[in-house]
């Protein structure tokens, strides 16, 4: 039963896929009816698959949706086949955008990065603001993977360093800079999606987004100083030892300037072909964003003369991968029913009538200033960041707001960024406990509560500036 069950999903996914893509271009309607029931689909095989149990909130989530339709002024039948629509860009961006990930392990990129940068990295802060900086850049093809990748390839380099500070020096360097990619980085799908449903400009979203996130390096680095010094430990003169190992035992320097020359050029190709065709084309940032993403990938591995290897790693993810990714498929397709079943009452009028009386009793109060703080309850509540910002950024985008759309972009995304330092239950903390053994609250909360709250500050600060 398994067997067959997953068969299905794997079909389910792939044609949900394929068929939004082609609906995107070629309207039909009896195309959108199949891609509905690939979505309904979807969720049977997955609670066959992964039990009802851990399939419990994408359940409770189109539950209540559907509840939400029956007393709404919809039709069931078409309110279900529509609300299975609703997130459809997002589970496209999601099938397709994990998948730089392949380009990034065909070569040594991450160690010709480091060894070339080596003689910057030669003290405990320099080395800190490396590593925070180079999990933005690799967040920018492995999203939260980047976390357990890097952790292991810094692990590598300080293989002798161990204890609580050297764990608190990695974890919060590794948490603090994915944190910060969601500010602004554009392959990011949380990020993307707020974008877009705010109808945001995407360069003044990252121009902004990128700037705070250069200031929260800064404040990391203050405060890694400060944790450095409460540990009492010369970090300095550990980083300083590995790294002679590691030349010592360093070869290749041609080859090591290729593969770094490459890496840099796959990153602005991708960066800049999804720039240009943004500002060229009509079409959806979540459309563009993966089908550029998916001609980046065949454009390199032809260059690379390794189609063949293409065709197997796409047979095997399609067999095998894309599992891993179906409960966060089947999040969005549960959240997609939810908003637009809420969309079909008048939930947003009365929000906005409840943000009109709260400004009207509280006059320096306003909604910038509770956006991240919903981000952060959902994240404790295990809702992890891009299900929360499809929660929040739907029922925002039926809300007439009165500040401009990238400080709103802003304003939310901070708070995922706060959700992923502090939240022990989602999947950016739990991938470091994972890998560091320390628990969730202590990577989180232990390390990170100060440093959170500085943020949504200094955020705070910027995002009440621009909206006055």
């Amino acid at each position: 039963m398994k067997a067959l069950a997953k068969w299905g999903l794997s079909l389910s996914i792939t044609l949900y896929g394929l068929l939004h893509f082609i609906t995107y271009f070629y309207q039909n309607e009896s195309l959108l009816f199949f891609l509905s029931i690939s979505g309904i689909s979807m969720i049977i095989f997955a609670v066959i698959i992964l039990s009802v149990k851990r399939m419990k909130m994408p359940i409770v989530l189109v539950s209540i949706g559907i509840i939400i339709l029956m007393y709404s002024d919809t039709s069931l039948g078409n309110g279900i086949m529509s609300g299975f629509l609703q997130m459809r860009n997002m589970i496209g961006l999601l099938i397709l955008v994990p998948l730089i990930s392949w380009v990034l392990r065909e070569e040594p990129y991450m160690e010709a990065i480091v060894s070339l940068g080596n003689k910057f990295l030669n003290t405990s802060r320099r080395f800190y603001l490396g590593t925070i900086s180079f999990v933005q850049v690799i967040a920018y093809f492995l999203l939260f993977g980047s976390i357990q990748m890097v952790y292991h390839f810094i692990n590598e380099i300080l293989k002798d360093e161990k204890g609580e500070a050297w764990e608190n020096f990695k974890g919060t360097a590794l948490l603090r800079g994915f944190a910060l990619s969601t500010l602004w980085v554009v392959s990011i799908p949380s990020f993307v999606f707020v974008v877009e449903i705010m109808d945001a400009s995407l360069y003044l979203s990252i121009l902004q987004g990128f700037g705070m996130a250069v200031v929260g390096v800064l404040i990391a680095l203050f405060f890694s100083r400060l944790e450095e010094k409460k540990y009492g430990v010369d970090l300095t003169a550990g980083v300083q030892s590995e790294f002679a190992e590691v030349l010592d035992a360093n070869h290749g320097q041609v080859r090591v300037k290729r593969d770094f020359q490459e890496f840099c050029l796959l990153f602005l190709s991708l960066f800049g072909t999804i720039f240009i065709l943004q500002a060229f084309i009509e079409m959806d940032l979540l459309i563009l964003i993966p089908l550029v993403v998916a001609g980046w990938i065949v454009l390199y591995y032809l260059y690379k003369k390794r189609p063949q290897k293409l065709a197997r790693q796409l047979k095997s993810h399609i067999k095998n991968d894309i599992f891993h990714e179906t409960y966060q498929f089947c999040m969005m397709l549960g959240s997609g029913m939810l908003i637009y079943a809420l969309n079909q009452t008048s939930f947003a009028k009365n929000v906005v009538e409840g943000i009109y009386s709260l400004q009207s009793a509280v006059p320096f109060l306003n909604l910038l200033y509770f956006l991240p703080f919903i981000v952060v309850i959902l994240g404790f509540c295990g809702l992890g960041p891009l299900t929360v910002m499809v929660l929040v950024g739907g029922i925002l985008s039926g809300l007439d707001l009165p500040y401009p759309p990238e400080v709103i972009v802003l304003a939310v995304t901070s708070g995922s960024a706060i959700s992923i330092l502090l939240s022990p239950l989602i999947m950016p903390i739990i991938t470091l406990s994972s890998v560091n053994g320390l628990s969730g609250f202590k990577n989180g909360i232990g390390f990170n509560w100060k440093y959170a709250l500085i943020l949504y500050i200094v955020v705070q600060v910027y995002v009440q500036l621009m909206a006055a």
